[in-house]
C-alpha cells in the first residue's frame, strides 16, 4: 500500500464522505482536484487570503455519525505555492493519532478526533459569517433541510410577514443568501431600502459570497450611494462588498465610478474591493485605477494589499507588471521607493 503523503492522499484513501469548500475571499466549493494539485505543487492555490489557502473540509468517514468539520489555514510562499513542512506535520499527526489506518478515523474516539485539532498550528476559526455560509451551503449540498432560521428570514425579508428584526439569525440571512432565486432575488431588491442597517449589513456579508442578479445589484448600488451621501461607510462597504458577485458589466461600472472619486476611496472601500470584489480587478485598466488610488490614500496599507492581491494566480502578472511600470514620481512609485529604504 502507497504511503499517504498529502490531505488528498488521506481523503482518498479513506473513502470518506467529502466536500472541500473555500474559506478564504469567498465560500465556495473547492474541487478534489484542486487540492491535488496544489499539494503536488502543480498550481498556486486560486483563492488565497492573507497568505495562506483557507480551506474547510466536511467529511464523514467509518462509523461515525455526524460529519466533522476541519479548518485548516495551510502557509503559502511567496509565489501562492503551498509551504509542504506545516501540512506534512499535520499529515503526520493525523496518521500517528489513528495508527496510521485511514479507516481509523471511523473508530477513533471523539477525543481523539477532537486532539487532532487542538493546538494545531494550521487550525483557525472562521468569523461567524464565513461559519454560516458553510453550514448553509454545505446542507444545500448535500441535500439536507435549512436551519430553522430560514422561515423567518424569508417572510421577513418577503416582506410576506411583520417580524421583530431582531428576532432573526445570521444562520437565517445565510441560509436566504444561498437559496436566493429570481424571485426571491426580484422580492428583496424591492425591500432593500426599507431595511434597517442592523439587517442589511449582516445579510450583505451573506450575499458576498453568493451570485447576484442586476436587479439586485442595482438596488444595492442605490442603497448604497444613499449610505455614502448620508456618510454612514459601513453599510455603504457592505453594499459594496455584496456587489462583488454581481455581474461584471454592473460591478465594473460601480467599482469605476468610485475609483474615479478620491473622496469615496477611502480605506474602508479600497479594502471591500480588494478582500470581495478582486475578480472585478481583472481589468487592464481597473488594476492600475485601484493600485493608484490605493497608494495615494493615507491609512491604506499598500503593501499589504498589494502582496496580497499578487497571490492571486490570474492578477499576480498584470499586478507586477503595473508596479514595474510605475513611474518613480508616481504615488506607486513613491510607496514602492519608501519600501525600498
Amino acid at each position: 500500500m502507497q504511503p499517504i503523503h498529502s490531505l488528498h492522499d488521506f481523503f482518498l484513501r479513506s473513502g470518506a464522505e467529502v466536500r472541500f469548500y473555500h474559506l478564504g475571499r469567498r465560500v465556495e466549493p473547492c474541487a478534489l482536484d484542486t487540492l491535488a494539485a496544489f499539494e503536488l505543487g502543480e498550481q498556486a492555490w486560486p483563492a488565497p487570503w492573507q497568505g495562506t489557502a483557507r480551506l474547510a473540509m466536511v467529511f464523514r468517514l467509518g462509523d461515525l455519525e455526524d460529519p466533522l468539520i476541519w479548518f485548516l489555514a495551510l502557509p503559502l510562499d511567496e509565489q501562492g505555492h503551498l509551504v509542504p513542512a506545516p501540512r506534512d506535520a499535520f499529515v503526520q499527526r493525523l496518521l500517528e493519532t489513528l495508527g496510521h489506518s485511514v479507516q481509523g478515523l471511523g473508530r477513533a474516539e471523539s477525543s481523539q478526533i477532537d486532539n487532532l485539532m487542538k493546538d494545531n498550528p494550521l487550525a483557525f476559526t472562521p468569523a461567524l459569517p464565513f461559519q454560516a455560509m458553510l453550514h448553509a451551503r454545505a446542507s444545500l449540498d448535500t441535500r439536507l433541510p435549512a436551519s430553522q432560521h430560514l422561515e423567518p428570514a424569508e417572510a421577513y425579508l418577503s416582506g410576506q410577514q411583520e417580524i421583530d428584526w431582531r428576532a432573526l439569525g445570521l444562520q437565517g440571512l445565510a441560509d436566504f443568501a444561498v437559496r436566493l432565486d429570481a424571485t426571491s432575488s426580484r422580492t428583496l431588491a424591492a425591500r432593500l431600502d426599507t431595511l434597517p442597517g442592523e439587517v442589511l449589513v449582516p445579510l450583505c456579508y451573506c450575499l458576498e459570497h453568493v451570485a447576484i442578479s442586476d436587479d439586485l445589484a442595482r438596488a444595492l448600488r442605490r442603497r448604497g450611494e444613499a449610505a455614502s451621501r448620508m456618510g454612514d461607510i459601513e453599510i455603504f462597504c457592505a453594499c459594496v462588498r455584496a456587489m462583488s458577485g454581481a455581474s461584471l458589466e454592473l460591478a465594473g461600472a460601480w467599482f469605476d465610478e468610485l475609483l474615479d472619486d478620491p473622496d469615496a476611496c477611502g480605506p474602508d472601500l479600497l479594502a471591500a474591493i480588494a478582500g470581495r470584489g478582486w475578480h472585478h480587478l481583472e481589468d487592464a485598466e481597473r488594476l492600475p485605477r485601484f493600485l493608484t488610488r490605493l497608494a495615494e490614500t493615507p491609512g491604506s496599507d499598500f503593501t499589504a494589499v498589494a502582496r496580497d492581491l499578487a497571490l492571486i494566480p490570474r492578477l499576480r502578472l498584470p499586478l507586477l507588471m503595473t508596479l514595474r511600470a510605475a513611474e518613480k514620481d508616481s504615488a506607486i512609485g513613491r510607496r514602492l521607493a519608501g519600501l525600498s529604504r
